[in-house]
Order: structure tokens, then sequence, then C-alpha cells
């Protein structure tokens, strides 16, 4: 410390210079030497381009065109290595890039921007140490799961910001906040499809009942039902469905925890029980001996949750339950809408939840949005219930509806002190 004193500011610069572009030069001089073909640059060289960075900047008092000059001049040097490298049998210009990145962490060190120079330094060295990894990865993704994920950016980082944040007509729509809602529930599927498809083949029924659940319930619940049909594991299966429908409240918890605070002050705490006691006795059910003691394999796979078309729908439903739920209240009142959630839980539950959610304490009031919430899940297990037995063999259904049942009536409970 005390010889960092004596140094003036400009030096201490400078030895910062030296030390995050001798890191990477390292980096580059191992990958020299483990490699045989020809590569650029290594320990003395990158600590070299970084200091002109540096020079260059200091001398034209940081000026911008002299810099971007200094940058085409060593772009141009770095451009002859690689023409050289590809005459050599070799390929590759992750070590020209460095070294363009070098540069710029010297310019950027002088502009006292070292945040920003130290993390281009590190994330480098960590591109550049993980190439195996990282290749490997690339293999291991297909190129439909790529797409995949582009169309989440689509919908989150492209739609989502250019849409008006203000109501508009009667019914209050605002497109920002619809879409918001849809990019939440697709977000809460996409990232139950990617650990889903990065653990496929392992866990078993029990494994895709969680998974499952937290993508959608009732498409769990109607797929497992059909295997079960063939299956002749009652216990497994009926344990599995009823997993996956204790997943549907804690995925319910998570939502109602991004758009309406007051709705998880009085919901939070009963559906998380509910969520955790169902996945806990489905799954001590599961564990229940059936006569056949194969072991069943998990094959569940969920389509992808972000089909452009498929959000389109999504925010379309949800519109719908906003527009239907403020018809009810203002022409029916809360016995209409209690009706309305009972009616459209047996549909598909999250777009009622989530209109709920936008409606609750301004044209609905908390206690009356808190317990149509309640029922539209309650009306959903007694629906998913019957799916199970209508699909399933006669074992699997009979245990599957009495399972679910129990799981409605106990999340009716909650209405005993909402209505209070």
């Amino acid at each position: 410390m005390e010889f960092l004193r004596w140094l003036p500011p400009e030096g201490i610069k400078i030895l910062l210079v030296l030390f995050l572009c001798f890191l990477m030069g390292l980096e580059r001089e191992e990958h020299k030497t483990a490699d045989e073909h020809y590569s650029f640059g290594g320990i003395r060289t990158f600590p070299l381009i970084g200091l002109i960075g540096y020079a260059v900047a200091l001398l034209s008092g940081g000026q911008l065109l002299p810099v971007s000059l200094g940058f085409a001049v060593v772009g141009g040097f770095l451009m002859l290595s690689y023409r050289h490298k590809l005459t050599s049998s070799a390929s590759g210009v992750t070590s020209e890039m460095s070294g363009l990145t070098t540069y710029l962490i010297g310019a950027l060190v002088y502009r006292e921007m070292y945040w920003i120079a130290t993390t281009l330094s590190v994330a480098s060295m960590f591109l550049l140490e993980l190439k195996e990894g990282l290749e490997n990865l690339a293999k291991r993704i297909a190129p439909a799961e790529i797409f995949t994920f582009t169309k989440f950016l689509l919908l989150t980082a492209v739609i989502l910001p250019v849409l008006p944040n203000q109501d508009f007509g009667p019914f209050k729509i605002n497109p920002f906040k619809t879409w918001l809602v849809v990019v939440a529930v697709s977000t809460v599927s996409y990232g139950s499809y990617v650990v889903n498809r990065l653990t496929a083949g392992q866990g078993g029924v029990v494994m895709a009942a969680i998974l499952g659940g937290a993508y959608s319930s009732t498409v769990t619940t109607v797929v497992m039902a059909r295997r079960a049909a063939s299956e002749g594991r009652p216990h497994l299966f009926s344990g599995g469905i009823l997993i996956a429908c204790g997943m549907m409240y804690l995925r319910l918890t998570v939502l109602l925890g991004m758009f309406n605070r007051d709705l998880l002050n009085a919901l939070g705490l009963p559906f998380a029980v509910l969520g955790i006691m169902a996945a806990g006795a489905g799954w001590l059910w599961s564990r229940l001996p059936d006569k056949n003691t194969q072991e069943v394999q998990r094959e569940y796979q969920p389509k992808n949750p972000l089909e452009v078309r498929a959000a389109s729908l999504f925010a379309l439903l949800y519109l719908g339950m906003l527009i239907a739920t403020n018809l009810a209240v203002v022409y029916l009142g809360t016995v209409g809408v209690y009706s309305l959630a009972a009616v459209l839980g047996a549909a598909d539950v999250d777009p009622f939840i989530m209109g709920m959610t936008h409606s609750a304490g301004r044209t609905t009031s908390l206690a009356v949005a808190a317990s149509a919430i309640a029922i539209a899940a309650a009306s959903n297990n007694v629906v998913k219930g019957v799916y199970a037995y209508s699909l399933s063999d006669r074992q699997t259904g009979v245990q599957s509806v009495s399972l679910l049942l129990g799981l409605a009536a106990l999340g009716l409970v909650p209405l005993l002190w909402l209505a209070a």
C-alpha cells in the first residue's frame, strides 16, 4: 500500500492495464503452448496492446476519434495475423478478437471505467477458458431449442416494451399489463419446460408430475391418465396426478406474488400449504405397492409453451375474463363472480385468475377476488378428477378422483376466513 501511495495516479492505471492484459496474455500463452498450429499473441503481446490502447487514449485526451483510429490500426495488424493463420491450416479468430478487447481495456482504464475494464477482462477469460464446455453445450442444444428461446425473447424483449402502458375503454384494458401477464405465465411454464428438457429421462413419473404440474397440471393429468390405462400402476399414477395438481397451487402462488401482493397476503400461505401437502401426499401415495412392480420410465415431454399463437390466444382469453368479470360484478354481483369462477375454472384456470389479479381492489373487492380464485382452483381440480376417471383404468381413476375431490374440498377451506 505504501508503494501505491508513492506512485502517481497514471502509474496506478498503467499497473492495472498491465495486470488485466497480462492475465489475458497468460491464458493465450497456455493455449498457444497446447496448440500445434499458429496462434496469435501471448504473455507479452497482449499487455503491449493494452498499453497501446491506454497511451492512445492518454495522448488524445480521451477523444473518441484518435482512439477509434488506433483501434482500426490494431485491427489491421490482427487481420494480417488472421490471414497468416488461414494460410497455415489453422482456424479461429478468438485470439484476434481478444487482442481488440485488450486494446479497449487500456482505453477504458484511462477513462477511469475500472469496473467495465475489469468485467471485460474477466468475461473474456471465462469465454476463453470455457471453450470446450461451451462448444459441447452448443452440440447438446438442438436448433429447435435455440428457436424456442428466440421466441421467448420476442415475447419479452421485443413485443412487451413497445406496448402502451395506459388504460383504454370502459373496462380499463392496459395492453402493457395484459402482455406482461402473458409473459409471466409463459416464463413460469418455460422454466418448467427447460428443466424438463435438461432432466429428460431422469426422475421417473414423480419428476414428470412435478415439472408437468408447474407447466400445466391439466395437461399433465390427461397425459398421465391415458398412460395409466396401460401400465397397471394405479398408486404411482394417481399419486403423480395429485403431485401435479399440488404444483398448480405453488404455481398460482408465484403468479399472485408477481401481480397482486394483497391477494398473495390473502392466499399465499393457504395455497403454499395446499401445494406442499398435495405434493407430499401424492409422493407418499405413489410409493404404495401395486400389483405390477415393473419400473415405469418417464415419457412426458411438454410442448414448447412459447408459441406466439398460443400467447396471443392466452391474451385474448385474459381480456375476455376481464370483461366477463366486470360484467358479472355489475349485473350479477358477488354470486355471479363466484359462479363465473366455478365455470371458468373448469376450463383454463390461469386466464381467469390473472384477470382477478387485475380487478381485485378495483372493480372487485379483495375478499371476493380471493374467494373466486380459490373456487376456480377447486373447480379445476374437480374437472381434472373427471378427466383422470374417464381416461385411465378404473382403479387409477377411482383413486385419482377421490384424491382430487379431497384436494378440491381442502382448497375451499380458505373461504371460511375470507368471507368473515
